[in-house]
Protein backbone atom coordinates (compact mmCIF):
# COMPACT_ATOMS: atom_id res chain seq x y z
CA UNK A 1 0.00 0.00 0.00
CA UNK A 2 1.35 3.47 -0.94
CA UNK A 3 1.88 6.41 1.37
CA UNK A 4 -1.10 8.59 2.12
CA UNK A 5 -1.31 11.79 0.06
CA UNK A 6 -2.39 15.12 1.56
CA UNK A 7 -3.41 18.29 -0.25
CA UNK A 8 -0.75 20.90 0.53
CA UNK A 9 0.05 24.44 -0.53
CA UNK A 10 3.61 25.31 -1.45
CA UNK A 11 4.60 28.98 -1.55
CA UNK A 12 7.52 30.57 -3.27
CA UNK A 13 8.88 33.77 -4.75
CA UNK A 14 11.83 34.88 -6.82
CA UNK A 15 13.21 38.19 -8.02
CA UNK A 16 13.01 39.02 -11.72
CA UNK A 17 15.99 40.96 -13.06
CA UNK A 18 14.19 42.90 -15.80
CA UNK A 19 10.78 43.24 -17.43
CA UNK A 20 11.43 40.95 -20.39
CA UNK A 21 9.78 37.68 -21.38
CA UNK A 22 13.10 35.85 -20.94
CA UNK A 23 13.66 37.18 -17.40
CA UNK A 24 10.10 36.50 -16.26
CA UNK A 25 10.06 32.98 -17.69
CA UNK A 26 13.59 32.25 -16.46
CA UNK A 27 12.92 33.29 -12.87
CA UNK A 28 9.61 31.42 -12.83
CA UNK A 29 11.14 28.29 -14.36
CA UNK A 30 13.95 28.31 -11.78
CA UNK A 31 11.50 28.79 -8.90
CA UNK A 32 9.12 26.04 -10.04
CA UNK A 33 12.00 23.62 -10.67
CA UNK A 34 13.43 24.15 -7.18
CA UNK A 35 9.98 23.82 -5.59
CA UNK A 36 9.43 20.54 -7.45
CA UNK A 37 12.90 19.20 -6.56
CA UNK A 38 12.79 20.20 -2.89
CA UNK A 39 9.30 18.73 -2.40
CA UNK A 40 9.80 15.60 -4.56
CA UNK A 41 6.89 16.86 -6.60
CA UNK A 42 5.85 15.20 -9.84
CA UNK A 43 3.63 17.14 -12.28
CA UNK A 44 0.77 14.63 -12.07
CA UNK A 45 0.44 15.42 -8.34
CA UNK A 46 0.02 19.16 -8.95
CA UNK A 47 -3.60 20.26 -8.60
CA UNK A 48 -3.14 23.85 -9.77
CA UNK A 49 -0.78 26.82 -9.56
CA UNK A 50 -1.50 30.49 -8.98
CA UNK A 51 1.29 32.72 -10.29
CA UNK A 52 1.53 36.44 -9.66
CA UNK A 53 3.77 39.25 -10.82
CA UNK A 54 4.34 42.60 -9.21
CA UNK A 55 2.72 45.47 -11.19
CA UNK A 56 6.10 46.49 -12.68
CA UNK A 57 6.30 43.19 -14.60
CA UNK A 58 4.06 42.70 -17.63
CA UNK A 59 6.23 41.42 -20.50
CA UNK A 60 5.06 37.80 -20.25
CA UNK A 61 2.74 35.42 -18.47
CA UNK A 62 4.69 33.46 -15.83
CA UNK A 63 2.52 30.42 -16.67
CA UNK A 64 4.51 30.12 -19.90
CA UNK A 65 7.44 28.87 -17.81
CA UNK A 66 5.39 26.00 -16.38
CA UNK A 67 4.40 25.02 -19.91
CA UNK A 68 8.08 25.10 -20.90
CA UNK A 69 8.70 22.59 -18.09
CA UNK A 70 6.17 20.29 -19.71
CA UNK A 71 3.41 20.91 -17.17
CA UNK A 72 0.80 21.14 -19.93
CA UNK A 73 -2.07 19.53 -17.99
CA UNK A 74 -1.68 21.60 -14.81
CA UNK A 75 -4.32 24.34 -14.43
CA UNK A 76 -2.49 27.68 -14.17
CA UNK A 77 -3.77 31.13 -13.23
CA UNK A 78 -1.83 34.40 -13.54
CA UNK A 79 -2.60 37.57 -11.63
CA UNK A 80 -1.02 40.83 -10.49
CA UNK A 81 0.04 41.46 -6.90
CA UNK A 82 -1.59 44.28 -4.94
CA UNK A 83 0.62 47.40 -5.32
CA UNK A 84 1.22 47.97 -1.59
CA UNK A 85 3.52 50.96 -0.98
CA UNK A 86 7.03 49.79 -0.05
CA UNK A 87 6.43 46.19 -1.17
CA UNK A 88 9.13 44.19 -2.93
CA UNK A 89 9.27 45.07 -6.62
CA UNK A 90 10.23 42.92 -9.65
CA UNK A 91 9.03 39.66 -8.14
CA UNK A 92 7.19 36.52 -9.24
CA UNK A 93 5.23 34.61 -6.58
CA UNK A 94 3.61 31.20 -6.74
CA UNK A 95 1.15 29.12 -4.77
CA UNK A 96 1.29 25.48 -5.82
CA UNK A 97 -1.57 23.20 -4.73
CA UNK A 98 -0.40 19.58 -4.76
CA UNK A 99 -0.75 16.14 -3.27
CA UNK A 100 2.24 15.47 -1.00
CA UNK A 101 3.11 12.69 1.43
CA UNK A 102 4.67 15.02 4.00
CA UNK A 103 3.12 16.84 6.93
CA UNK A 104 2.26 20.53 6.64
CA UNK A 105 5.35 21.61 8.59
CA UNK A 106 7.61 19.56 6.29
CA UNK A 107 6.54 21.40 3.12
CA UNK A 108 9.52 23.29 1.69
CA UNK A 109 8.52 26.80 0.67
CA UNK A 110 11.12 28.45 -1.56
CA UNK A 111 12.02 32.14 -1.48
CA UNK A 112 15.04 32.95 -3.63
CA UNK A 113 17.52 35.77 -3.12
CA UNK A 114 15.84 39.10 -2.19
CA UNK A 115 12.43 37.41 -2.10
CA UNK A 116 13.49 35.70 1.16
CA UNK A 117 12.54 38.97 2.91
CA UNK A 118 8.89 38.11 2.23
CA UNK A 119 9.05 35.20 4.70
CA UNK A 120 11.90 35.69 7.17
CA UNK A 121 10.13 33.26 9.51
CA UNK A 122 11.13 30.35 7.27
CA UNK A 123 14.72 31.41 6.66
CA UNK A 124 16.91 28.36 6.43
CA UNK A 125 14.29 26.39 4.50
CA UNK A 126 14.83 28.51 1.38
CA UNK A 127 16.51 27.06 -1.69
Amino acid sequence: MGRRLWVRGIRGAAPVSENTPESIRGATRELLTIIADENSLEPERIISIILSLTPDLNAAFPAEAARELGWVHVPLFCTTEIPVPGALKMCVRVLVHAYLTCSQDEVKHIYLEDAAMLRPDIDGKNG
